[in-house]
């Protein structure tokens, strides 16, 4: 039975098709004759006791430049007349996208939001991996300096990032005697009002970040992010390359200790980080991956997601 699906997310315009995984979900959704309409953050409102949006129905095409038409924007009861919420905005994760998770948690689970409103806002990246500590590597949250200085004699070099960082911005290796160090922390310091993740380094980065993908606390595919030379940063946005990959035992071993908590949390699409067998974050906001799994050859996972979305709505 077709399904009305809204989704919430960036500018359509400005999205590179050939790695968004929002993108594979509308062309999935699309191709299993659901009805789309697109809206972006800004156009959602609480209207007394109703969740709106102004939203407009989206058409995709997998044609570069060409890979979308919309229809006539209008006024949609998201908690009436739509089955299933695709929350897609990427981050940053701040209070403007803290507060569109309180006003679609009003209509959650009479719509589905997928990921749970409720979940996504309690279950920060750089902040829930820190409820599995036996599974990651030594990790510091703080903006104290004395702390990161004992942290670093402890355990030598270092990663340093912004908690609520996304994409590779601002991650910066730390050696244990770093003459930039100082200078380091003063720019943080003016720059991030929140704590900092102090990680330690990784060295076996440099043979890649496996991102995993779980569809309701499953391990589905994967793919191996190899950052570009004198980089440490993974990301394909910041020049990582696609590899293809499969699990290791260890990676299994992660998946299957996490699983059972995204499920019960309602974190039907996820995204983990993996290096050299260490658990550095789990991606619940707006996940990526799908496209260059499916180009390495591996599964189309946004098949799976919608099958796992229809169950839920007995569609």
């Amino acid at each position: 039975m077709p399904l009305n699906i809204a989704v919430q997310m960036d500018p359509i315009e400005r999205i590179n098709i050939a790695g968004d995984s929002t993108f594979a979900l509308l062309l999935e959704a699309q191709a299993r004759g659901h009805r789309i309409f697109y809206y972006t953050p800004e156009r959602l409102s609480l209207a007394g006791q109703k969740v709106v949006a102004e939203a407009r129905p989206l058409q995709v095409r997998d044609e570069a430049g060409n890979h979308f038409a919309l229809g006539e924007r209008r006024r949609i009861d998201l908690g009436g007349e739509v089955d299933v919420v695709l929350l897609r905005q990427d981050p940053p994760f701040d209070l403007a996208y803290i507060t569109t998770t309180h006003l679609l948690e009003r209509i959650h689970p009479q719509t589905l939001v997928v990921n749970d409103p409720a979940s996504v806002r309690n279950a920060p990246e750089k902040l829930f991996v820190l409820n599995y500590p036996q599974l990651m590597p030594d990790t510091l949250i703080t903006r104290d300096k004395g702390e990161i200085e004992a942290f670093r004699k402890q355990h030598g070099d270092v990663v340093m990032k912004p908690l609520y960082g996304a994409g590779g911005a601002a991650v910066f290796k730390v050696a244990q005697k770093d003459p930039n160090f100082g200078s380091l922390f003063d720019l943080f310091s003016v720059t991030f009002r929140e704590p900092w993740v102090v990680q330690r380094f990784l060295p076996r980065v440099t043979e890649g970040d496996k991102r995993i993908i779980l569809v309701d606390g499953v391990a589905m595919g994967a793919v191996n992010r190899v950052p570009a030379e004198n980089d440490i940063r993974s990301n394909m946005v910041r020049g990582g390359a696609a590899r293809e990959t499969d699990l290791t035992p260890r990676e299994r071993e992660i998946c299957q200790t996490i699983g059972p908590e995204l499920k019960k949390r309602g974190l039907i699409f996820v995204g983990i980080d993996v290096i050299d067998g260490n658990l550095t974050e789990i991606n619940v906001t707006s996940p990526t991956g799908l496209r260059a799994i499916r180009k390495l050859g591996g599964p189309d996972l946004a098949a799976a997601l919608w099958d796992a979305i229809e169950s839920r709505r007995g569609a």
